[in-house]
């Protein structure tokens, strides 16, 4: 039997210190960690070297399914350490095995059965092909897996990348990093790579971020690092990563894609915070893994980069014709971590290295403190949703059905030129490209266009093209939606990457935002308040329409919901109509707001409940700044309504001191609901159970709904105790994603809003109805005029509750109707009064903190 001394003679690179052959070095240090067993470095060794000696000293192409087992990285270090050239497959892709083995006919295959078991699989003893001495792995392209193109890896390219990345990251024998990633995807390898090279531990497992179990593996084995794509970042913001105590975590890596600047700042300040580092990093399979890695004390304050080359290699801008005279080229990079090529067939095993450097496709620009900072891409290439995407291949196929067409890439968008009229249709364009391509159809964006962009040379203007997928306005650039976003929000610190939600904006200046948006738009997604800025993109041109239909427009039904409830209740209580109900709809209507901009997944608890906090005080201050002046001109409040206790403390007698009863109320279930939420525990539930966490919720409310203990017979229950489970069923409304859970959440209001007036089953009718329409209508037909009105009622609600009671009295013996028109005028201009002074507020704090903690200009009413 081979001993892991023995390998080293007579193979390929047996004179480099290839990783895989130095694990005995390393002796009983602990290597690889399952979730019930462990395997020091002197027992992977032996195990390599019974593998090695199975597999033998003649040389052979070896494919190994990969996995994140001990069986997997046994094979994969055993071939390596023996000299025979590994063809690294997803294990858990059958058709990606079938056909690469097809395609390369290996000379042994190593896969698990179906049983789990382990098989190695000699199909012959000598090697059907030419093996090139210095070919050590063969990989897929990124997002390619199952096609016959192949990057072809050296022992040089393994032992340098991995030395590069140990000493960036500053890899320690007392690390040990979870497996996120899979094996067969360079980024993966990549770790196990580093990691053994350092005599580090590898906890393997194919456990998601998304598990609890994941976790508990984690801590138990003192785990210091785990690798994240941009998806994991959004796994993390749901589970709640922020409350997890890692005490031993040191760092954690991202790659696999552009993360949102906005999101590398906030995971650089979470992990400074609480004690470990952010390694933002660049690569591609092509050069083995990494290129570039971003310093963790620039990434708060240079997120939009990618940093600096990794150890041992270098960058180069090379002029490109698509972007002359930006200060920016395409992206070239030397190291001794570059391929030695590409292989499309099994004869190319035979070559040696046949390019010296690689051309990345990214294009790029040196910034004055060094870092490198990815702008765009070449026209020649696009990597679309991590899928990599030749445009010129996209052309050849359009040719082929008789259409002609320039495509480029543009962010995670692929965009599509095509010369054409009124009679070619767009969307089989894009069925074409998404068919052959795999791309979802949101990343396609097709213009046809009856002449295609060319320079004065006649050559194709791919600038033209990628400005056509960057436009989300005619004649409106981004930077106008980041300006429109700064005005609204009060911020200054909007970029392309920031959301409504990100920006901390809530349901007021929602209303604003979302009546704006729609008008440049003419259309609002669903989810628009969740999109970063460069997503919010023009739809594909609609089909001419008649004047008349070109002023519709939609309205959504939360925000029609406020500006009709504050009508119903101000004419209510003038007495020019009977329609009550509106102010417990408000109630269920501030749940609702709640949930969709409080909190929505990215933002950690922290935030969240500053956010909700800074809703609260907006509610607080302009009510006891006009109860105050209330309270000097009459006699009908107290000072208990000043404080907002009135309905603690009474006098429960006062007819007139119960006006502001929504107001305390809906106080009340704020500052609970954010001291509920700022518990861990909580705020971990609400994510993994969004929407049972609300219906639970609304559940106990019910008990008080319904007075099953017999408490008012005792004491005085306020009226936020009373009414509060309106409130979470509007929370569980925001929350129902799925139709059974909007049938079970319509049910409950259904079943429990009945009899909740007594002898006013109409008043009970108009609170389920608008409940109801919550739930299922998201948005409703409108016009232009209609929608600026209902905005500026919506936004402007809270503050008609609050000042309708000393304006209506002076009006009401004239004329009701002048009444309900002056108490509605007044409170909108309260309401711009008041939020210019909490916009000041705001300006205030935020000098004395940062500009990014200024808050948007809303409450959640």
């Amino acid at each position: 039997m081979l001993t892991p001394s023995d390998l080293l003679s007579g193979v390929p690179g047996a004179m480099s210190p290839l990783f895989a052959r130095r694990l005995a070095a390393h002796g009983d240090r602990t290597a690889l960690l399952t979730g019930d067993s462990e395997l020091s470095y002197r027992e992977l060794a032996e195990k390599v070297a019974r593998i090695a000696a199975r597999l033998g000293s003649r040389r052979r192409l070896v494919l190994l399914a990969g996995a994140n087992t001990a069986d997997a990285v046994v094979t994969y270090l055993a071939a390596l350490a023996a000299g025979h050239p590994v063809l690294l497959v997803p294990g858990d892709n059958e058709e990606a095995v079938r056909s690469l083995t097809a395609a390369y006919d290996p000379d042994v295959v190593v896969a698990a059965d179906r049983s789990g078991r382990w098989q190695l699989n000699e199909r012959r003893a000598v090697s059907a092909h030419e093996l090139h001495p210095d070919l050590a792995l063969l990989l897929s392209t990124s997002g390619s897996t199952g096609s016959p193109k192949l990057v072809r890896l050296s022992y040089e390219n393994l032992q340098a990348n991995a030395e590069s990345i140990a000493t960036y990251l500053g890899i320690r024998e007392d690390d040990r990093a979870a497996t996120t990633l899979p094996m067969h995807y360079c980024y993966g390898l990549s770790v196990i790579n580093s990691h053994l090279l350092r005599g580090a531990g590898l906890i393997l497992t194919d456990l998601s971020v998304a598990d609890d179990g994941f976790w508990d593996l984690f801590a138990a084995a003192r785990a210091t690092a785990f690798a994240a794509v941009p998806y994991t970042f959004d796994l993390l913001d749901r589970i709640g990563f922020a409350e997890l105590r890692l005490p031993h975590l040191r760092y954690v890596t991202q790659a696999g894609g552009r993360l949102a600047p906005d999101r590398v700042r906030h995971y650089a300040e979470l992990g400074h915070r609480e004690g470990w580092d952010l390694y933002v990093m660049y690569g591609q399979t092509e050069a083995t893994a990494r290129m570039a890695y971003l310093p963790p004390h620039h990434a708060a304050t240079h997120p939009e980069t990618i940093g600096l080359p990794i150890p041992g290699g270098s960058f180069r801008l090379e002029p490109h014709p698509d972007w002359l005279g930006q200060d920016t080229g395409e992206l070239v990079y030397s190291g001794p971590n570059v391929m030695l090529g590409y292989a499309e067939s099994a004869s190319d095993l035979a070559l040696g290295r046949t390019t010296d450097e690689l051309h990345t496709g990214d294009i790029a620009r040196r910034t004055p403190d060094g870092l490198y900072e990815i702008v765009g891409r070449s026209s020649r290439f696009a990597k679309i949703l991590g899928l990599r995407i030749d445009p010129g291949r996209v052309e050849a196929l359009l040719h082929r059905h008789g259409l002609t067409a320039l495509c480029a890439g543009a962010d995670d968008e692929l965009v599509v030129a095509v010369a054409g009229g009124s009679d070619t249709d767009a969307g089989q364009v894009r069925r074409l490209v998404t068919g052959e391509y795999g791309l979802p159809p949101r990343a396609v964006a097709v213009h046809v266009l009856p002449e295609l962009p060319r320079l004065a040379t006649g050559k194709p203007d791919y600038e033209a093209v990628r400005k056509l997928g960057r436009e989300p306005l005619p004649g409106e650039q981004p930077a106008d939606l980041c300006r429109l976003y700064a005005e609204i929000l009060d911020r200054t610190d909007v970029t392309e990457d920031s959301s409504f939600v990100s920006l901390g904006g809530d349901s007021l200046s929602y209303v604003e935002m979302s009546l704006n948006l729609e008008r440049a738009l003419g259309h609002l997604p669903p989810d628009w308040h969740t999109r970063p800025i460069r997503d919010l993109r023009r739809p594909e041109p609609a089909p001419p329409q008649s004047p008349k239909n070109a002023r519709r427009r939609t309205l959504e039904t939360g925000i029609a919901l406020r500006a009709l409830a504050i009508v119903l209740i101000v004419g209510s209580h003038i007495h020019v109509f009977y329609v009550k109900g509106g102010a417990h709809l408000l109630l269920a209507v501030a749940g609702y707001n709640l949930a969709r901009f409080h909190l929505a997944p990215p933002a950690q608890r922290r935030e969240r409940v500053r956010h909700g906090l800074r809703s609260i005080t907006r509610i607080v201050l302009p009510s006891i700044a006009w109860i105050a002046i209330a309270l000097l001109l009459t006699d009908d409040y107290s000072l208990t309504n000043l404080v907002l206790l009135h309905s603690v403390l009474g006098p429960h007698d006062s007819e007139t001191a119960m006006h502001f009863w929504f107001i305390e109320a809906l106080t009340y279930i704020l500052v609970a609901a954010m001291a509920l939420l700022s518990l861990r525990i909580v705020d971990r539930t609400e994510r993994r159970f969004p929407f049972a966490l609300p219906i639970t919720i609304a559940a106990l409310g019910l008990v008080t709904r319904y007075d099953l203990f017999a408490l008012r017979d005792r004491i005085h229950l306020p009226s936020a105790a009373v009414v509060f489970w309106l409130f979470a069923l509007g929370w569980a409304a925001a929350k129902a994603d799925k139709t059974r859970q909007r049938v079970l959440v319509t049910a409950a209001a259904v079943a429990t809003i009945p009899g909740f007036f007594p002898g006013e089953p109409f008043r009970d009718a108009v609170l389920a109805a608008g409940f109801v329409l919550l739930v299922w209508v998201r948005s409703l037909p409108s016009l232009g005029r209609v929608n600026t009105a209902a905005g500026v009622l919506a936004s402007s609600s809270l503050y008609i509750y609050l000042t309708h009671w000393q304006i209506y009295p002076l009006i009401d013996d004239v004329s009701g109707w002048l009444a309900l028109l002056a108490s509605l005028l007044f409170g909108i201009g309260y309401a711009a009064v008041a939020n210019r002074v909490m916009r000041k507020l705001s300006g205030l704090r935020a000098q004395r903190q940062r500009p990014a903690a200024a808050s948007s200009e809303a409450t959640d009413y």
